[in-house]
């Protein structure tokens, strides 16, 4: 495995990127304008609440690591979908490219967007709200280290589903983090949604991030064994969906199915 091929591939995004500045604000105008509208809907449930719980804290919080890991998720497959519109996909591995290294160099790509959109996210929640990202400490390393590890494996396996089911598949990638948002308590406890959902809501990593900050926001800071569960669970989805696209890559190959997604395919 080599970095300068991994680089490549990140290198030929950020051209892309470049070269179409609307692009560029269309990557961060959703996140935007979810903080406004986050942000004055929580200024007016304050107003009822008064002093007795911080609804811009908690739902601000919650908004900009959520959307941190959505855009991780995203950010690999619209790279990887790039590649198909383009036609340029087949183009890859007629060189000595590796599956790992174009992953990586997809990942590096959505980590680059994902970390400029909190950024750009935690300025504008500070300068038009108050509101700061750092206000649970240095827990904010685990808990986005664990959505980032769980947001590369859900895009590595949109990427797969797309792969193995044709570019039509894409559209079911876009609703997945709104979806998958209503199991993992991202706005509300677990223990809001009915037991059968439960079950299902435990086995995602992000439960535990969420659940862990609001243990924290009420003075509760024993989080380590929430924030391990949720650490093991993203390394073994990230193994799984690896394996599943490897699987996949494989497969097409061997039928030819990987003629898709060629010039006079797409």
């Amino acid at each position: 495995m080599k970095f300068s091929r991994i680089y490549a591939i990140f290198l030929r995004q950020l051209y892309l990127v470049k070269s179409n500045p609307i692009r560029l604000l269309s990557l961060f105008m959703w996140q935007i304008i979810e903080i406004f509208q986050w942000g004055f809907i929580t200024k007016y449930l304050g107003h009822f609440g008064g002093a007795v719980f911080s609804f811009t804290t908690f739902i601000l919080g919650a908004i900009i690591l959520w959307q941190f890991m959505g855009r991780i998720q995203t950010g690999i497959m619209v790279s990887f979908l790039e590649d198909i519109w383009t036609s340029n996909f087949i183009n890859f591995f007629a060189s000595p490219l590796k599956v790992k290294e174009y992953l990586l160099g997809l990942i590096l790509t959505s980590l680059a967007i994902s970390v400029t959109g909190i950024i750009i996210m935690v300025l504008v929640a500070g300068l038009i709200f108050g509101y700061s990202f750092f206000i649970i400490g240095l827990y904010i390393l685990p808990f986005l280290l664990v959505l980032f590890i769980f947001g590369v494996a859900m895009g590595i396996f949109i990427t797969a589903i797309v792969f193995k089911l044709g570019p039509m598949a894409e559209w079911l990638g876009w609703p997945i983090p709104a979806l998958m948002s209503i199991f993992v308590g991202v706005f509300y406890p677990v223990s809001m949604l009915p037991s059968y959902l439960q079950v299902v809501s435990w086995m995602l990593p992000p439960t535990y991030v969420f659940d862990s900050i609001r243990m924290i926001l009420s003075g509760n800071f024993n989080v380590g064994a929430n924030l391990l569960y949720g650490f093991i669970l993203a390394i073994i989805y990230l193994f799984i969906t690896y394996l599943f696209f490897l699987g996949v890559y494989k497969k097409n190959l061997k039928t030819g199915a990987i003629s898709r997604f060629s010039s006079e395919a797409v």
